[in-house]
């Protein structure tokens, strides 16, 4: 048998920065990510002896990990050969490494009985963001982003996403935003938590004041590249222009009937500036699900 699946990457229409957790470290969080089209492509077939190979990626990667962590627990599974073709940024803030392991465990699903609970604790032993990307789609993540509530689609956007030639340390970035003293009380993440909450449980828009992402001056602090490129996003018609995650990625959001024409001509303009800048639209779980192949 062989299967492909799409692995979306994500990209974070907020992110409030709560307190470090006593128990691991980690730091609270209330965030909304959305999967995006902007997707890597595994290709697993069955073969010898299980082994992944991903440009830019050496082994132990967290598909080689998931296959480990499923193997240990019982998973009854054929040896996996894995190829991925990358096309999510790596490093960038856009969670592809999870959404990877993410797909992996999907494509598990079809290959050998896997129940729901165990693919959910070994997402969660994986990282952070590998529970949110299980079923691609618009989720809010409380915790450390392990725990995962699914929400209605927005009203029609699309997006234009700007990678950059570097890469930033989530470490870093976070360890920057306890520099410069971002983290907000976990009282106080509650208070953000509820109207945002509301909002996308009517499908509304939220107000301007809950799109943000309070990782972002860290990471422009760490590299104003990234603020250059918020702000070419700007200029270029973006409602809205965030970082995603710990960064260093940006994109802009465009609203509207128009929206795609919107997004593909922005990022043709900024392609000039930004070879890599591309338009993508959001996505749901019918853009994760394993297709069988000859």
């Amino acid at each position: 048998m062989r299967l492909v699946i799409k692995a979306p990457g994500k990209v974070n229409l907020c992110l409030f920065l709560g307190p470090r957790r006593k128990e691991d470290g980690r730091h609270e969080l209330v965030t909304v990510i959305e999967s995006v089209s902007l997707a890597d492509e595994l290709t697993i077939t069955e073969s010898s002896a299980d082994s992944v190979r991903c440009l830019g990626v050496p082994e132990p990667n967290l598909i080689s990990t998931a296959l480990q962590q499923l193997r240990a627990r019982g998973w009854q599974g054929p040896p996996l050969e894995v190829d991925v073709d990358k096309r999510v940024p790596i490093a960038a803030g856009m969670g592809g490494g999870s959404a990877d392991a993410a797909a992996m465990l999907r494509a598990a699903r079809v290959l050998a009985p896997l129940p729901e609970e165990l693919a959910q604790q070994v997402a969660a032993e994986l990282g952070a963001d590998v529970p949110s990307q299980l079923e691609p789609g618009l989720v809010l993540a409380t915790g450390a982003g392990e725990r995962v509530q699914p929400l209605p689609p927005l009203a029609a956007h699309a997006l234009v996403i700007v990678p950059q030639r570097f890469h930033l340390s989530t470490a870093k970035v976070y360890a920057e935003a306890d520099r410069l003293r971002l983290p907000h009380a976990a009282s106080e993440l509650e208070v953000l938590r509820l109207p945002l909450l509301g909002a996308l449980r009517r499908g509304e828009l939220p107000s301007d004041e809950l799109l943000v992402n309070d990782l972002e001056p860290a990471a422009v602090s760490l590299r104003s590249e990234v603020g250059a490129a918020l702000e070419a996003l700007r200029a270029a018609g973006a409602e809205q222009a965030l970082v995603s995650g710990s960064g260093p990625t940006s994109f802009g959001l465009y609203w509207g009937e128009d929206c795609a024409d919107r997004a593909a001509a922005a990022a043709a303009q900024l392609r000039v500036r930004f070879p890599g800048a591309t338009a993508a639209l959001p996505v749901g779980a019918d853009a994760g699900r394993p297709r069988q192949r000859a």
